[in-house]
């Protein structure tokens, strides 16, 4: 038991989330240099490198230079074992995102300098203050001119309601760029070369006061930063980790993840302060890591990982207990007893067989299609995690087979993609059409590409005008009925044989509402 919980002490897991663009996979790629995992970054968008990003292991986001999918990566370092997820920013996947969150112990929130809080950051900072997930803040892309330092701290205090306290201060900016004082461990680190793939030399200074400071940085650079550094201390709090933890105080450090600025420092203080694996509710009870029997949800599906073996991949995470490789495991929805022979830890799209695994691991499960998002396995009780939305799209078309010869390959295509949840397929009631519901427009381009490249199968798109899909459910059948016959043209059905109402405008969807008092309409399918 004591080894558990060493374990579990030794473990972090955590989210990168952000606006897209704002560097979250670079800074992705700069955490797996310092710890070791990888020896060169590799940039998201250059055409220069040749070496793409570790973490963007899809074809399509290796063309776009965005992420489109969350991918895991584990490495060591310092004795903690750190579990990073990096997330997709663009909204259009934001549904990836949400649920990823909810395989998250605490997150990074990346910011560019240049650009302040984003929209899409607004959004996924509230997912996580929902679930008081502790949230460090860093702001990146110092190596440009951007906003100034106090000014972004408002900006970050006023939209995203987080309280903050800085843990490290740049001097200067763009082309006055100098580094950055670490107030967490007190010393300054000049930036001398810029090396952007390999980890750059740092000098180190413990006193602002120190008269090798304005030798250094210019005696103007010196002064500023002993005034601003002044300024912070009358403003913004200590550092409280209880209050961090709680999710009611954030660390901000200042950075460039693309040149190395800063990076070590927020790993350095991430390490010390991100909480270790904790608990989670499963209807109710809350089971901790240290439990006795293993326990684990499945948070995201991945068809076709390595597209030569057609292989679909469930990730789960480990809430409580030991995984141990061909041991029986049982699957809480199915009732039903499983044991996985190869079970695979990540470096993005490179995967090794683990034989055991430990609260805070995600663990790859080779899946033949038995698991759904949101599913529980555990040795102990019968559990099953909460907290996996789905939500409903707001985009939806018609899907048509733009190659008879090839209905097979469309359908086997159609079905894995949206087991991974990245859409939602309905089928109509009256015609048995099928339809492609989204969060975002972008993600039918996503299933286009995947069709053909991954499948050998293609499609066309045609509108299909609904304004929302509600889940509908009622304990009264003459009502249940009576809107059956009613709106018979907008009923489908979901992918898991569920009831869903296509309305075609906010009116009709108020309407029904009101004239339909004893059924619920839902826009979750988590319910």
């Amino acid at each position: 038991m004591s080894s558990l919980k060493q374990e579990i002490a030794k473990r972090r897991t955590f989210g990168i989330i952000s606006h897209p663009d704002a560097g979250k996979t670079t800074l992705t790629e700069k955490l797996l240099l310092f710890g070791g995992a990888i020896q060169e970054a590799g940039a998201v968008k250059s055409n220069k490198i040749k070496k793409t990003a570790t973490s963007d292991f899809m074809e399509i986001e290796r063309q776009r230079g965005i992420s489109v999918a969350t991918s895991v990566m584990g490495f060591d370092y310092k004795s903690k074992k750190i579990n990073i997820l990096d997330t997709p920013g663009h909204q259009d996947f934001a549904e990836d995102t949400y649920r990823t969150l909810t395989a998250v112990d605490s997150v990074i929130v990346v910011i560019d300098v240049a650009k302040g809080v984003e929209t899409q950051t607004e959004k996924l900072v509230e997912v996580c203050r929902m679930r008081n997930t502790p949230i460090i803040v860093f702001i990146n892309k110092l190596d440009r001119e951007g906003k100034d330092a106090f000014d972004l701290l408002d900006e970050i205090e006023s939209k995203l309601g987080l309280n903050i306290c800085p843990l490290s201060w740049p001097i200067g900016m763009g082309q006055r760029f100098k580094g950055v004082y670490n107030l967490w461990e007190k010393q300054l680190k000049l930036y001398t070369e810029v090396n952007k793939q390999k980890i750059a030399n740092s000098i180190e200074i413990e006193n602002i006061e120190d008269p090798k400071m304005a030798e250094m940085i210019g005696e103007d650079a010196a002064e500023t930063l002993v005034e601003e550094l002044g300024l912070l201390q009358g403003v913004y709090d200590d550092f409280d980790r209880d209050a961090y933890l709680a999710g009611n105080l954030s660390p901000v450090f200042f950075g460039s993840a693309l040149n190395n600025f800063g990076v070590q420092e927020l790993l350095d203080c991430f390490i010390e302060i991100a909480p270790p694996p904790q608990p989670k509710d499963a209807n109710g009870v809350l089971v901790k890591p240290d439990e006795d029997f293993f326990s684990g949800f499945v948070f995201k599906i991945h068809a076709n990982m390595d597209p030569k073996h057609r292989d679909r991949l469930a990730f789960m995470k480990i809430v409580s207990g030991t995984f141990e490789r061909n041991k029986n495991y049982k699957h809480t929805r199915l009732g039903k007893s499983m044991k996985f022979s190869n079970p695979t830890a990540f470096m993005a799209s490179r995967k090794s067989v683990v034989d055991q695994a430990f609260p805070g691991d995600i663990i790859g499960l080779h899946d033949t299609g038995n698991f759904r998002i949101g599913d529980s396995v555990s040795e102990g009780p019968d559990l099953e995690f909460k907290g996996i939305p789905s939500f409903s799209p707001e985009h939806f078309r018609f899907i048509n087979n733009a190659d008879p010869m090839k209905a097979k390959q469309l359908n086997k295509g159609i079905d894995q993609l949206m087991d991974e949840g990245v859409a939602q397929l309905f089928t109509l009631e009256s015609n048995n059409r099928k339809i492609i519901g989204t969060v975002g427009a972008l993600q039918y381009e996503v299933i286009q590409y995947r069709l053909e490249h991954e499948y050998g199968a293609k499609c066309s798109y045609e509108n299909y005008p609904a304004y929302k899909a509600c889940w509908i459910e009622s304990s009264d059948e003459g009502q249940l009925e009576e809107f059956s016959k009613l709106k018979y043209r907008y009923l489908a059905r979901d992918k898991f044989d569920r009831l869903v109402f296509l309305a075609d405008s906010s009116f009709s969807l108020s309407m029904a509402r009101e004239k339909f008092d004893k059924i619920q309409f839902h826009f979750k399918s988590e319910f």
